[in-house]
């Protein structure tokens, strides 16, 4: 496990969260192969949706750039190892 290895780059998530998030991460890499970022994400957002209730979202990879909305205190972006990991829950947004 590579808990408290981890770097928080931003967040605005409740510290228990914030570990929540940064465990899953950690777990998913001993599952997985690093190179295999859509497995990786795909298990940190089940796990979320599973504990948080639904509508997380996951973004895992070494070089990649955003711009989304989110649920205040639900966002964390930090790296692990080689990767960079971003999880949120999307915002609800109203119809225009």
């Amino acid at each position: 496990m590579l808990e408290g290895k981890a770097s928080i780059k931003e967040t605005d998530m409740p510290v228990k969260m914030q570990v929540q998030a940064m465990a899953s991460a950690s777990q998913a890499l001993d599952l997985y192969d690093v190179v295999d970022s859509i497995s990786i994400a795909t298990h940190i957002k089940k796990e979320f949706d599973k504990i948080y209730g639904g509508g997380w979202q996951c973004v895992v990879g070494s070089n990649f750039g955003c711009y989304f909305t989110h649920k205040h205190g639900t966002f964390i972006y930090f790296s692990l190892e080689t990767l960079n990991f971003l999880i949120f829950k999307a915002a609800i947004t109203p119809s225009s």
